[in-house]
């Protein structure tokens, strides 16, 4: 996206910061969120560079006495600002097979709100990974004005080859937004685990106009935001929704 010139926001995959799954090693490396060491250098760096950052997210510390974490979004502006954040609302909590399970809700306490922030590009609407599954909040920021929805994402190598594309372009296609998902890629050191990659941007009509495959580095793109506005018009899904009753035909009627 340009404002003026060059390349005006960095996009950044889900928790940036730390992957890990256990207490001990997030006890000892993740801060709480205020006078965050990590925030302060992004903010810092984002200020020099004259950048916004869509920090995907970060662990947290919720410094509340259950002890748990916050997988928080930031978005940060060109002078360094933070001008919003938000907490993932939908916990990883599944069982891909007898020997690859995930329970976030055992690490994370969810958010609460979805978030809509206006920036001198348009409007964006922040995501984080296992929302992708569930598309009434990719239609409430699309209705609530969202131009462009984030999905920065740490996605497993079995997910990931199964859905990641599908669902990316289908929350494109459904919303009429360009849906920009950031993701990690490889094998993590220390956890052991592997994440899929190909980080995406979708366009509003859901063709893929960057994959990064399973590399790690920094990709570019310039997006026109009219194709928002030129798709929802030949398409006007979100204009056209209706309400309706559902009749279950049980087995004995």
């Amino acid at each position: 996206m340009e404002q003026s010139a060059g390349n005006d926001i960095l996009f950044l995959p889900e928790v940036t910061n730390c992957i890990s799954s256990d207490l001990k090693h997030l006890s000892r490396v993740v801060d709480s969120y205020e006078a965050n060491p990590f925030i302060a250098a992004v903010a810092e760096k984002a200020g020099k560079l004259g950048i916004w950052v869509a920090l995907g997210s970060i662990v947290i510390k919720s410094n509340e006495a259950d002890g748990y974490y916050k997988n928080r979004s930031l978005l940060i502006n060109s002078q360094g600002g933070i001008v919003a954040f938000y907490d993932k609302i939908h916990m990883f909590d599944v069982a891909l097979s007898e020997t690859e399970n995930y329970k976030e809700s055992k690490l994370y306490k969810p958010g609460k709100r979805a978030v809509l922030v206006d920036t001198p590009w348009g409007a964006i609407g922040l995501t984080i990974c296992y929302d992708l599954r569930f598309a009434g909040l990719y239609r409430a920021l699309a209705t609530a004005g969202a131009h462009v929805l984030t999905a920065p994402s740490a996605f497993t190598q079995s997910t990931g080859k199964a859905h990641w594309h599908t669902l990316i372009r289908a929350r494109a296609i459904e919303t009429g937004c360009f849906l920009i998902a950031s993701a990690q890629t490889g094998r993590h050191q220390g956890s052991g685990r592997r994440t899929y990659g190909h980080s995406l941007i979708v366009n509003p009509w859901g063709e893929v106009i960057l994959d990064a495959g399973k590399s790690q580095g920094l990709y570019f793109a310039n997006l026109d935001l009219n194709e928002v506005t030129e798709a929802r018009h030949r398409i006007p899904s979100l204009n056209n929704s209706s309400q309706f009753k559902l009749k279950h035909y049980k087995k004995n009627e």
